[in-house]
């Protein structure tokens, strides 16, 4: 079957096209953006608004960047950037999105120092998932890390996008020019304050005066993305097919809702991504907040829970009237009760409406996709709502009912020999195997991996937890997702 390339635009059916059309056939080369991470989620999330800033304002197309792997950016290639954004929904729908213009795999380095330097450049944006940014448990700079160490070594190709972004900001302040906007969209609590600390922090051991002007020059906004994003898969691929007539080996799917809530920092960041349908905003830790704590947090508890379950997606586990009812009373006694109030934002329907996109049939979010660095994820996730409860003197159940399953999930893991998919996961794998649950989570709890620090210091909540995967590692359900009722 023909590729899809914009030589084949022509080709598209009407069922491809849209609510803005096809993208432009004659785009120029122009980049205003550089983005490191081009997974599937910026390709169905921001690259989406972006297509969407194109067709009025052509100077913003995207120079993606990939640091480890050269499939996604040869894919692009090979399609002149173009891809099929499948919506996943009650009305399905087929966009083909155009907003890429340069392909950089890990071996062009030079083509990436020269855009970051390029003042056509005024925006940075990253999706490296949270241990992309090399952070130690309390969110500073991790100057261990074996990525950090190699940058800070002076290596003319960074490994971690902190030292990407960094050798951009510094060719820049040599020339003279205006800082580029760097904006990080991963799933990662008040991201932008902790990404503008690690810059400043790595730039401080080389040159003070750069780290001077990046704490006083760069602005750095905080966002909150939302889209729920399967991988893609073979059955997308060959749906895709089916529907442009044309082969789409870039292909990507989420749901129908997008969400992009971004920092108001006082400078232009380019492009018009209000326009496109973002929201700009002087609380994002409000919407941030809300997300990480309803929509993530009951995501990740859907998936440890769901696994040990037996259930592979979220639509599945969601069809579990058990652990559905679980989750709901979660949301609604722990973690509602723990967020400030935020302007414009109904938390209740918020929630109904969190809820209503899990019980998607037409998405098929994997659990074990979910399930994936735990340590990194779950402070933000469930231990600040654990962490705000504990401070007031209360014993969050279901919250904690949700960690004791993640503790079960890797004692099952690590006694079965199965990798555990986390940046820790060797250590986790370690604490969990030949232990009975309650000194895994002492294990857990003192090495401070996926629990917050002060749960080793605090008897009551160790053994709350220790009792909650001990029920879950036996499969005895009615003893942990209890306290259901509406």
């Amino acid at each position: 079957m023909t590729r899809l390339t914009r030589s084949m635009l022509d080709r598209l059916p009407a069922a491809a096209s849209g609510p803005i059309g096809r993208p432009l056939r004659e785009v120029g080369s122009g980049v205003g953006i550089v983005h490191f991470g081009p997974g599937a989620f910026h390709r169905a999330h921001q690259a989406a608004y972006i297509d969407t800033v194109l067709q009025h304002d052509p100077r913003w197309g995207i120079a993606a960047v990939s640091m480890r792997s050269r499939g996604t950016v040869e894919a692009l290639e090979q399609q002149d950037g173009l891809y099929t954004l499948a919506i996943r929904d009650a009305e399905p729908a087929m966009r083909v999105i155009g907003a890429h213009r340069r392909f950089l795999a890990p071996d062009a380095a030079a083509e990436t120092h020269a855009l970051l330097a390029d003042p056509a450049v005024t925006l940075v944006t990253t999706t490296v998932t949270e241990k992309g940014y090399c952070l130690a448990g309390d969110g500073t700079l991790d100057l261990g890390h074996t990525d950090i160490v190699h940058d800070l070594a002076g290596a003319a190709v960074p490994r971690s996008v902190i030292g990407w972004i960094v050798a951009g900001l510094a060719a820049r302040r040599e020339a003279g020019l205006r800082p580029f906007v760097p904006m990080p969209c991963d799933n990662l609590a008040s991201n932008g304050a902790k990404l503008h600390a690690a810059l400043v922090a790595f730039a401080r051991v080389g040159d003070a005066g750069l780290a001077d002007w990046i704490a006083g020059e760069v602005r750095v906004p905080s966002t909150m993305v939302d889209s729920i994003t399967p991988a893609s898969d073979e059955a997308l691929y060959a749906a895709v097919a089916a529907t442009i007539g044309l082969e789409d080996r870039a292909a990507v799917q989420r749901e129908r809702f997008a969400q992009w809530v971004i920092e108001d920092v006082g400078v232009p960041l380019g492009p018009d991504l209000v326009g496109a349908g973002a929201t700009l905003t002087g609380d994002v830790a409000g919407y941030e907040k809300a997300k990480l704590r309803i929509l993530n947090g009951a995501h990740s508890t859907l998936a440890y829970l769901g696994l040990l379950r037996g259930h592979a997606s979220v639509a599945e586990a969601m069809a579990d009237a058990a652990l559905a009812g679980f989750v709901d009373a979660m949301i609604r006694r722990d973690i509602v009760p723990m967020l400030p109030a935020v302007a414009g934002l109904d938390l209740d329907a918020y929630r109904r409406a969190v809820l209503a996109r899990f019980r998607n049939t037409a998405i098929v979010h994997r659990l074990d996709q979910i399930a994936t660095d735990g340590s990194q994820k779950l402070p933000y996730r469930l231990g600040d709502t654990l962490a705000a409860h504990r401070a007031d003197g209360r014993m969050p159940a279901h919250v904690v009912a949700a960690l004791g399953g993640w503790v079960a999930f890797l004692i099952v893991r690590a006694q079965a020999g199965v990798a555990i998919a986390d940046p820790a996961g060797a250590q986790l794998a370690a604490a969990a195997r030949d232990a009975d649950p309650a000194t895994v989570v002492a294990r857990l709890a003192e090495a401070g991996l996926g629990l917050p620090p002060q749960v080793a210091g605090d008897p009551p909540l160790l053994a709350a937890i220790a009792a909650a995967a001990t029920a879950a590692h036996a499969r005895r359900w009615d003893a942990l997702l209890t306290g259901n009722d509406s």
